[in-house]
């Protein structure tokens, strides 16, 4: 982070956004698994899955806007901006995912390529680099923008979160798409997958959004910001939840290959209509909470500065955690546990390892 004043509401949504993390990944063994990829035990457990993704699904994008409601547009030289990106976000992922290559024998020269298979959740750490590689780039313009400019591409980058909805549509009404059986659109096709609203779509949007929050965004009263994030909220979770649960297929316990758990994703993708509407609307909740008390002092802040360690290494914690409490509990139980467990378990680990002289910040971040 930037050594500059305290902005703290942003310390209350990484300690929140990061717990929701947690839940959502100890929800997970109840859709994903089995001998297929995809396994859902009973109807129950759909339900709790489908409870956990409509509270929680907002909070990597939650991240990204903090991310950008801090640091962009970039006002330090590139150089500098970059350096402290690598100390304090690339090379704690390079030493965690080392750390789960090993732990997993898994396979080194992979890592050259991509993040290693066994630290799934570590898909967050280049997506966000790849945030951080055009902040600087489109800094000049964030500079100088209009508010009605700025608010015409975060509409335009709204109509691209419903693009997974238009691809199952087109499948739907249209048969099988030119080309195979992925409904390309606006020009995307086997040899080009840069179609026309590429560089409009995507976490850039939530970059954008934490730009405008923090630029454009009006001051509001407690109840005229539960007046406009209530209905946003709402509508939001309908469309995320609709669209998961109703299209569980019967009967249970349903087992199906790895894809089918990707096709019911279509409404929690990050990037997704449903999801968009509640980030908007958790953001203007949580930016009404600015209480700098003891509470906050003694444990959001030191959470929240560990906030980024604890991602890393938290499915180190969460995965035997699951193992001990599931047999024990039911599953909104063992969900709620588990999560607790490992929240707890990783702020312990990090804010140990950040007392470590010189390498503490590069284990920690």
């Amino acid at each position: 982070m930037e050594k500059t004043q305290r902005i703290v509401f942003l310390d209350y949504l990484r300690v929140i956004a990061c717990f929701m993390v947690m839940v959502i990944h100890a929800c997970e063994p109840f859709y994903l698994g089995g001998e297929q990829g995809t396994y859902i035990a009973t109807r129950g457990d759909a339900f709790w899955v489908t409870l956990v993704e409509c509270l929680c699904r907002a909070c990597v994008p939650l991240f990204v806007m903090a991310s950008s409601y801090l640091l962009f547009p970039v006002t330090k030289p590139t150089g500098v901006f970059f350096r402290r990106r690598l100390v304090r976000v690339f090379i704690p992922f390079l030493l965690w995912a080392c750390i789960y290559v090993w732990r997993c024998n898994g396979n080194w020269t992979a890592l050259l390529f991509n993040f290693p298979d066994a630290g799934g959740h570590l898909w967050f750490v280049p997506m966000i680099l790849g945030v951080y590689l055009v902040m600087p780039l489109l800094s000049p313009w964030a500079e100088k923008v209009s508010e009605r400019e700025l608010r015409g591409w975060l509409l335009l980058w709204l109509l691209t979160t419903t693009f997974p909805f238009l691809r199952r549509i087109w499948s739907m009404l249209l048969g099988t798409p030119p080309f195979g059986a992925v409904p390309y659109l606006y020009g995307e096709c086997p040899w080009n997958m840069f179609g026309t609203f590429h560089y409009v779509s995507g976490f850039l949007g939530y970059m954008l959004l934490g730009f405008w929050f923090r630029k454009f965004a009006p001051t509001l009263t407690w109840r005229k910001t539960l007046a406009v994030a209530t209905p946003l909220w709402l509508v939001g979770v309908a469309i995320i939840g609709i669209l998961f649960f109703f299209r569980i297929p019967e009967p249970f316990p349903y087992s199906a290959p790895y894809a089918k758990a990707v096709d019911l994703e279509m409404s929690i993708e990050y990037c997704s209509l449903g999801v968009a509407l509640t980030v908007i609307a958790s953001f203007l909740i949580l930016r009404k909470i600015n209480w700098d008390n003891g509470i906050y002092r003694r444990i959001i802040l030191p959470v929240s500065a560990a906030s980024y360690g604890m991602y890393l290494v938290h499915i180190l914690i969460l995965t035997p955690v699951f193992e001990t409490v599931r047999p024990h509990v039911n599953t909104p139980s063992a969900i709620l546990l588990t999560a607790t467990a490992t929240y707890i378990g990783s702020a312990i680990v990090i804010l140990v390892l950040r007392k470590i002289p010189k390498i503490g910040t590069w284990l920690a971040g």
